[in-house]
């Protein structure tokens, strides 16, 4: 699937990952392009900062399917040059003034591609960047193909009546999986089961880690605290019965993290303020 029309100059950056189910890091930060040399975070940042260009639909790329329809973006699924992809176009905000919006989108689209890019990095798995846009404010990413998200597979196993210990094991995984993304000080911003997939054989326990939309990347305890938080929110609201699991993944994500005490010690103190919002109404 090749981009329509021309490139427009110092708007479009196109990036090709090692590949389709890639896993390990990038040595330098970068993803090769499809036509030049790698493009590092720095370079995406300087592609987002470049001339304001005028809102435009997203292109009718053949063979998309739309898969999900969200208030921030749209996610398609098709073919990017032969591998499978996902787009995910934004939705631009109709009450918020075109030039805002655009700078707006733009900052994001390009703070998400960097926290791919920094994941990717650090051996963090995440999906390969295939391509991004700055016209339409548009990212192509891998396709993890053959892959259910963890909301699912939890649903799944409490509704079998079987044994649910292996869950712990799985809290264990995702705690790991957070310390490590924390101690890159990264802020995924919207920590939720279903941002989190799961590859086939599920028992091996290989995550994936997607929707860095809401990201950003902060060093302060209190942003971290926060992080966890909404997950844990997610846990409560999404998965009944899943404490044990949460305390697992909390112990591990302590036991792992290089800067877990005060992390925790803000999750405490982020847990009083909602519990007293709660009280107040």
């Amino acid at each position: 699937m090749a981009a329509a029309g021309a490139e427009t100059a110092g708007a479009r950056t196109a990036m090709v990952g090692a590949g389709p189910g890639a896993a390990g890091p990038f040595g330098d930060g970068a993803t090769a392009t499809a036509t030049g040399p790698a493009v590092t975070e720095r370079e995406a940042e300087a592609g987002a900062a470049g001339p304001v260009a005028a809102e435009a639909p997203p292109p009718p790329l053949p063979g998309l399917q739309l898969v999900k329809q969200g208030a921030e973006a749209h996610v398609y699924r098709g073919l990017f040059l032969g591998r499978a992809a996902v787009a995910k176009l934004r939705v631009p905000k109709r009450y918020r003034h075109p030039a805002l919006e655009e700078r707006l989108s733009r900052r994001r689209t390009a703070q998400e591609v960097r926290s791919l890019l920094r994941c990717r990095r650090s051996g963090i798995p995440a999906p390969v960047v295939y391509f991004v846009d700055y016209v339409t404010n548009s990212i192509y990413l891998e396709d993890i193909v053959d892959s259910i998200t963890v909301q699912v597979h939890i649903s799944s196993v409490q509704q079998s009546g079987n044994d649910t210990s292996s869950l712990l094991a799985l809290g264990e995984k995702m705690g790991e999986l957070l310390a490590r993304m924390h101690d890159e000080d990264l802020i995924h911003g919207d920590l939720t089961t279903s941002n989190i997939l799961l590859r086939r054989p599920v028992e091996k326990l290989d995550l994936v880690l997607i929707d860095f939309g809401l990201s950003f990347i902060s060093g302060l305890p209190e942003d971290k605290g926060v992080d966890l938080y909404v997950l844990e929110k997610a846990f409560l609201s999404a998965h009944p019965d899943t404490e044990a699991m949460f305390k697992a993944l909390l112990k591990t994500y302590a036991a792992m993290s290089k800067k877990s005490g005060p992390v925790i010690k803000k999750l405490d103190e982020v847990r009083l303020r909602g519990r007293k919002r709660s009280m107040i109404g």
